[in-house]
């Protein structure tokens, strides 16, 4: 591998060489606030150092990676989001689910997002392949990391036997692209020459699609979602909904540009399907629960439904939808997941509707917070929500799907119903018991310095709803391939 090779690999060597140390210092010496601030600095650093380090136009490494514009867009988004998910974990660990061994959780985050940042840049199955398992390894010890809860060790075994299906399906996939193709890039899918059989490569493809559905929690291979995200932890169901899940979504732009999927009817039809399904169960679904973490997992379902509709519709239009769609999810999802960490006690996550009741009277800036979140999954105008939703519709009529479009539209109008649902519950006077609920500013520096981070993550979602043009041109700017 060349300097410059290297040169711009440097966020990536930041973040892998940040592991080792914090491992070493966890050997050494075990210190929560240490380690948790070794890596938030170790994140802040590898941010620091993509926006100097950006190649122009791309630089492509051994066939496996191509470091371009969108993908350190994508990086920088992990990054960040990363970031928020480590000051919220801080506050979790210490104060809601005490263990003796908090330090690991932080090179697991860490390590689970250079997996991330990986499949970000990744044009090849292998590549793709060995970042998806970093990832995904990292999340089985993350999601059943507060072991004394049996929710958690449900979720993470639940996790790790689905996700060793998927990832078998996937290689069994991959293997028949190869035996066609002969090739494991993504731009190669058509080097099979003539007489290849077309339904061995059309199976292949399905088949690895059934892994990236997995990833995105998409209808039918959602089934893990609500149990996953009620078990794990507030700030590993947020990295789960923003990083894991965006990370496939940088993955399927480029595998559908490299490998002209659109070329192929039978696997768009597919995704249609995926995405309609996605769309209507995951908002009826949704409608049935009590539990605001299986509400905001069923709503996730429904959401990268949405999103799927801007990735069938393709062109540069559909993929900056897509990515745009993401980013004012990820701020969002995050919000909510961390507000829910900040407003629990410490004996519990508040995860019961009820448990809401009368927030606006005992904690009107937290009430506030996760009422504009769940105007903005809702889709209001004035918030990112609406904009981004507005975005991937407007891809979707532009090539004429209407059918995904009108589902799109009715679908949405459905989820209204729980996220007021939520801000109705928010309003009502509480009674006497729920007083306790909410945990006391004694928490300390960090508990304030998650609501720092929470309310960024507000004004955010108010910018983009309000002033979306400069993020909008500058996703509009990226190439994908």
């Amino acid at each position: 591998m060349a300097i410059p090779e290297i040169i711009h690999l440097l966020p990536v060597i930041i973040l892998a060489g940040g592991i080792l140390i914090v491992l070493i210092l966890i050997a050494l010496r075990r210190h929560h606030a240490t380690t948790f601030f070794m890596a938030a600095g170790f994140m802040a650093s590898a941010l620091i150092a993509a926006f100097f380090t950006r190649p122009a136009p791309f630089v492509i490494i051994e066939d496996l990676f191509r470091i371009d514009a969108f993908g350190y867009f994508y990086m920088v988004l992990i990054l960040l989001t990363t970031l928020a998910v480590i000051v919220f974990s801080y506050f979790n660990l210490d104060h809601f689910f005490p263990e003796k061994r908090k330090e690991e959780f932080y090179p697991l985050l860490m390590t689970a997002s250079l997996g991330a940042v990986m499949m970000t840049f990744s044009i090849h199955f292998i590549s793709f392949f060995v970042s998806l398992e970093v990832l995904s390894v990292s999340l089985y010890g993350l999601i059943a990391y507060h072991r004394t809860r049996p929710e958690a060790i449900e979720a993470g075994l639940k996790y790790l036997i689905l996700a060793a299906l998927s990832t078998a399906m996937m290689l069994m996939g991959m293997a028949l692209v190869y035996a066609v193709s002969g090739s494991m890039a993504f731009s190669s899918l058509w080097d099979s020459g003539p007489g290849s059989p077309p339904l061995m490569l059309t199976g292949g493809i399905a088949l690895i699609i059934t892994g990236i559905g997995f990833k995105l929690a998409a209808v039918p291979f959602h089934i893990w979602t609500p149990d996953v995200y009620e078990g794990a932890s507030s700030p590993v169901t947020a990295f789960i909904a923003s990083v894991s899940k965006g990370s496939v979504v940088a993955v399927l732009i480029h595998f559908f540009f490299m490998a002209d999927l659109y070329e192929i009817k039978s696997i768009v039809l597919i995704f249609t399907l995926i995405s309609l399904l996605s769309m209507i169960i995951g908002n009826l679904l949704a409608l049935l629960q009590n539990n605001v973490k299986r509400i905001l997992a069923y709503s996730s379902i429904a959401h990268f439904g949405y999103l799927l509709v801007a990735v069938i519709a393709g062109g540069s239009t559909g993929a900056s939808a897509a990515t745009f769609y993401l980013v004012t999810y990820m701020i969002t999802i995050v919000s909510a997941f961390g507000l829910i960490t900040l407003i629990s006690s410490s004996e519990e996550e508040a995860t019961d509707i009820e448990d809401y009741r009368g927030l606006y009277w005992r904690k009107p800036f937290l009430a506030a917070a996760f009422s504009f979140s769940l105007l903005s999954l809702a889709g209001i105008p004035l918030t990112a929500g609406f904009i981004g939703k507005f975005l991937v519709l407007l891809a979707g009529a532009g090539v004429a799907k209407w059918l995904l479009a009108i589902v799109l539209v009715l679908s949405s109008v459905i989820g209204l119903y729980y996220y007021l649902r939520l801000i109705v519950v928010m309003i009502r006077p509480g009674d006497e018991s729920q007083k306790d609920i909410l945990p006391a500013p004694v928490y300390g520096r960090i508990w304030i310095g998650g609501s720092l981070v929470l309310f960024v993550l507000i004004l955010l979602i108010l910018w983009l709803g309000v002033f979306p043009q400069g993020v909008w041109d500058l996703i509009a700017g990226l190439k994908i391939a």
